[in-house]
């Protein structure tokens, strides 16, 4: 076989081991978590959104996790004020999977539409992996006074207090915070979905 036709080949044989790694119009597809248009409270995937701050912990942040409508969309919306003294956030979160933990490597990353006042917010990530409450995987994202959609890939969630990289396919549960500075908490969320 001439050098050429070897190459061709060594190329063709490389190109298709390659393929089964190659993201795929199923790979890229949406799954929506929630909408907020449901008339009980609950996702649509059936676990309920929990607004908490740091004063589970002895922390002197306020706030809470409300039903409300946002230039005629319905959301949930998160009001407070993070205080770094003793604590330092404001959190409304979702459990990812009604029992245990959910597989999403298919997927390329999260995706949701957030109404803010402009300020800087974080996204945590538990998983499997996560046994102490400081443990996460996060990323930032600023959230302005309009309507914007965020999309946050997996390489964007940085492990803290944990030294493995994040499993896509034992995730457990979202958290969107008011996060470690003083300042007012106001960030909407209408859609969640992995992308």
């Amino acid at each position: 076989m001439a050098l050429a036709d070897r190459r061709s080949a060594f190329a063709f044989a490389a190109s298709a081991f390659m393929l089964p790694l190659m993201p795929t119009a199923h790979a890229t597809s949406e799954m929506l978590i929630d909408d907020f248009t449901g008339p009980d409270g609950v996702s649509r995937i059936g676990t309920r959104w929990e607004g908490f701050t740091d004063r589970v912990m002895g922390g002197r942040s306020n706030g809470r996790a409300a039903p409300a409508v946002i230039a005629g969309r319905p959301c949930l919306r998160l009001t407070g004020k993070v205080d770094t003294r003793g604590g330092g956030f404001v959190q409304m979160a979702l459990d990812l999977a009604r029992d245990g933990a959910c597989d999403a490597t298919r997927f390329a990353g999260i995706v949701f539409d957030v109404y803010g006042n402009g300020e800087t917010y974080n996204a945590h990530l538990r998983t499997t992996d996560v046994r102490w409450y400081d443990q996460s995987y996060r990323a930032s994202f600023v959230a302005p006074a309009a309507w914007t959609t965020v999309r946050l890939p997996w390489a964007e969630f940085q492990p803290a207090n944990i030294d493995r990289q994040l499993r896509r396919d034992g995730l457990m549960r979202i958290g969107l915070l008011g996060w470690m500075r003083d300042f007012d908490v106001d960030l909407a969320i209408g859609r969640l979905a992995f992308y």
